[in-house]
């Protein structure tokens, strides 16, 4: 694979993609893109608000084309929402147009780090959110597995160990593109 314009994260809610996109960006002197976030602005509402008055499958379209709308530009840390792998158009978008990292690390830690920030997780609502978070990974591991061209466990690093550890794996690539 040649040295990559544009590196998206994946996984499940809580292992660290916006906050090392952030680090990345700053690593790389890239622009950092959320879609979550693009999602709102586009929306002019949040998250929760689009769940509760549309449903999650208008939400999903409306991720759709903000992973589109991310991954046109170059030179780009694109951080994605959790359940983006679930449509096979941004499985497809995310394999063409990005070198995709997923970020993990066990149920336990995401939920610890979840509950350390006071954000609402549609997905995460109710009386069990471990249970739930575990069987969003059962659901969606393999399509993580599916797009990912590197898996970096988050558990035991901080978010700028994590970025630095991508950094190096790109300057790896780099490095065999110019001996070739």
């Amino acid at each position: 694979m040649s040295a990559p314009a544009i590196i998206a994260l994946v996984g499940l809610s809580g292992s660290g993609k916006s906050t090392v996109a952030r680090r990345l960006a700053v690593h790389l002197g890239w622009r950092g893109c959320d879609t979550d976030a693009l999602v709102e602005q586009m929306a002019g509402r949040t998250i929760p608000a689009i769940f509760a008055s549309e449903g999650e499958a208008a939400f999903r379209e409306r991720e759709t084309i903000a992973l589109t709308a991310a991954l046109n530009e170059p030179n780009t840390i694109v951080a994605t929402g959790g359940g983006i792998v679930l449509r096979a158009i941004n499985r497809a978008l995310l394999k063409d147009r990005a070198f995709v990292v997923w970020l993990d690390a066990p149920t336990d830690v995401l939920i610890a780090r979840l509950r350390a920030h006071d954000e609402e997780r549609p997905l995460l609502a109710g009386d069990d959110p471990a249970a739930r978070l575990e069987a969003l990974r059962v659901q969606r591991a393999a399509l993580y597995r599916e797009v990912a061209h590197l898996t970096v466990d988050t558990s035991k690093a901080s978010p700028e160990e994590v970025a630095e550890r991508i950094v190096g794996v790109l300057q790896g690539l780099i490095s065999k593109e110019e001996s070739l």
